[in-house]
Parts: structure tokens; C-alpha cells; sequence
């Protein structure tokens, strides 16, 4: 199995990166934590007009119908920009939701305005003991709530308070019943492990901005008369954060890989997993190096420190994603033995 990107892919990534840097994305994170989401709708449009929202979109639905690793590419960028809005929702969770539903109606009707930016949707996962809460409720244009094998659409309710003040957190309300039965559950599933890869692959893309801040940081501050980054604490730790980094990411593009294999929940909680980990990782080295000046709201360092936080428990928390990854090796391990008695 190859875990290289392509020469295409590579441009690809680049060419979003551009878009990105030349967007003054920290303007829009902190416009849109503020609740003002124009330049970060701005900035989505032309991500849109990119590619990047219609990449999971299948053609017929007016996307690209790209594969699974195309769109690793894309949100390793996102990440690395720490773009704002529900992005996950829109480009990946709910395209693959309705995609995978037997009624092609509900792709038909929303994902062309997803592809093209003209519309943003979210969706809450929830089982039906517990609330459901949905990122940018109150931006969205289309709000969902996937609860078991149910999918309505909804309404936002009261905000509720997250560590990144860029991701607007509302409990939401079921509104009409869209679709029922075993195969939403199925489609549930498939999105739900859709989002998880995106978000992965926004916090691989966080922590490598993380460890480039670092970097650059360790460079030019000075200690005894000389640059940080020349000490060996110093070196070590930022090359700790970059051993882990680099073994996170053939886990990610593993997963891309194996989207529609029967490992794919396996592989994608190993990705969560282990992008979640390096991006924490990179964020408190991050953290130490800059020192006191890391913790101001007003250093653009804590819009990626905020951001690795909250990703990391946002699509299912670290022990979540444990649990599936040993509940698929030990189910893994008793086919085989019982394949073995058989022979």
C-alpha cells in the first residue's frame, strides 16, 4: 500500500495553502468567533471555488467525487490555517451522509450549494439519551441532527461554551423526520467516520503550523545571548514533535486509503488517535517555547492552540476511539482463531 502523495495532490495542497495565507485567516477567526462570519464566508466561498468543498460531492450532486485522500489533502490545509466554520459538516460528514442514503433527494436538493459555497450545513451526532449540539448552528444554512438510525433537520437552541471561541457550539432540536430505518444508521456511521477523518486531518495540519511557529519562534528569541533554538532541551523537544508529526501522518493517509474497506472504523480511530496526540503534542511545545506571550488571546499562537484542543475530542474523545480501535483488533483476533479451528 502506497503512502505518498501524488505530484498533483502535492499542488493541490499547495494551491489551497496560498488561498489560505492570502485570505488573513486569523482576521476571519476572530471575526467569526466574535459572531460576525462575513469574512469567514468570504474565505469559504473561495475555498469553494478551489475545489475544496465539492471534493466528497459526487458529480451527479455537482461536486468533484474525489477520493477520501484528496480530501485529507485539502483539510490538512484547513487545519494548518485554522480556517473557521463548519467546514468538516459541509465538505465531508453530510455529503457522505446523504450520499449514502438509498433517497437521492436529500443530496439532490442541498449538496450543489454546499459544492459551490453558497450554502453551509451542519449536523449533530447524538444517541437518543443524550442532547445534541451542532458547530455554527446559528451560521449554517442547513441543520441536521443524526440520531441512530433517524436523520431531521433542526433548529439551534442555547449556545454552549467551547475552549476555541471560533467554534460556535448550539444544542439543536429536531425538527422534521427526513429519513428512518437501518440504512440512515448505516449512512450514520459512514459520516460519522468521514468527519472524524477530515478533523484528523485538520489536526495533523494544526500541529505542523504549531511546530512551524515554534520553530520560527525559537529562531529569533534570544537567552544568554543567543537564539533559543541552539539549546538542546529546546531542539530535542521540537524534534520529539516532529517524530510525531511524521509517524502520525501514514496512519491518516492509511485511513484515506481504507474508506471503503471493513477496517475503515479501525483505521480511522488510529488516525484520530494518533493525529490528536502529535497535535497536542505540538501545541504544548509550542506553548513552552513561546513562554508567557503563548497564553495572550491576542498572539495569533492561541487560535491553533485553541483549535487542537477542541479538535481532539470533537469527533469522538481519545478513549472513544481507543475502545474501537481494541474492540476491532479482538474481533479481528477471534475471526482468526476460529478461521484456524475450522481448517
Amino acid at each position: 500500500m502506497r503512502f505518498a502523495l501524488s505530484p498533483e495532490q502535492l499542488d493541490f495542497g499547495t494551491s489551497v495553502r496560498k488561498l489560505l495565507d492570502a485570505g488573513r485567516t486569523p482576521t476571519a477567526v476572530r471575526a467569526w468567533a466574535a459572531g460576525d462570519p462575513r469574512p469567514g464566508r468570504s474565505l469559504i466561498r473561495q475555498l469553494a471555488g478551489a475545489g475544496v468543498l465539492g471534493l466528497a460531492v459526487e458529480e451527479s450532486n455537482g461536486g468533484l467525487g474525489a477520493d477520501p485522500i484528496d480530501l485529507v489533502v485539502a483539510f490538512l490545509e484547513i487545519g494548518r490555517a485554522a480556517a473557521p466554520g463548519p467546514l468538516v459538516e459541509t465538505a465531508a460528514a453530510i455529503p457522505a451522509l446523504l450520499q449514502a442514503l438509498p433517497d437521492t433527494a436529500l443530496a439532490a436538493r442541498w449538496l450543489p450549494g454546499f459544492a459551490d459555497g453558497a450554502a453551509l450545513g451542519t449536523v449533530a451526532f447524538a444517541s437518543p439519551d443524550q442532547g445534541a449540539v451542532a458547530l455554527d448552528a446559528d451560521t449554517a444554512d442547513v441543520v441536521l441532527i443524526a440520531s441512530g438510525d433517524q436523520l431531521s433537520t433542526a433548529h439551534r437552541t442555547d449556545l454552549v461554551r467551547s475552549v476555541d471561541p471560533a467554534r460556535r457550539l448550539f444544542t439543536v432540536e429536531s425538527d422534521d423526520v427526513l429519513a428512518t430505518g437501518e440504512h440512515v444508521s448505516g449512512a450514520v456511521a459512514i459520516a460519522f467516520d468521514t468527519g472524524a477523518l477530515a478533523a484528523a486531518a485538520q489536526l495533523l495540519g494544526a500541529g505542523r503550523a504549531l511546530l512551524d511557529a515554534a520553530t520560527g519562534y525559537a529562531k529569533q528569541r534570544k537567552q544568554f545571548g543567543k537564539p533559543i533554538g541552539e539549546f538542546q532541551a529546546v531542539k530535542q523537544k521540537l524534534a520529539d514533535v516532529l517524530i510525531g508529526l511524521d509517524l502520525a501522518e501514514p496512519l491518516l493517509l492509511r485511513a484515506a486509503l481504507t474508506m471503503a474497506e471493513p477496517t475503515r472504523g479501525r483505521d480511522v480511530s488510529a488516525a484520530v488517535v494518533a493525529c490528536g496526540d502529535a497535535a497536542y503534542q505540538a501545541a504544548r511545545a509550542a506553548l513552552q517555547v513561546h513562554g508567557a506571550i503563548g497564553y495572550t488571546a491576542e498572539y495569533d499562537l492561541s487560535l491553533w492552540l485553541t483549535k487542537v484542543t477542541a479538535l481532539r475530542s470533537a469527533w469522538g474523545s481519545p478513549d472513544l476511539h481507543r475502545s474501537r480501535i481494541a474492540r476491532a483488533l479482538r474481533d479481528e483476533t477471534v475471526r482468526d482463531r476460529g478461521l484456524r479451528g475450522a481448517v
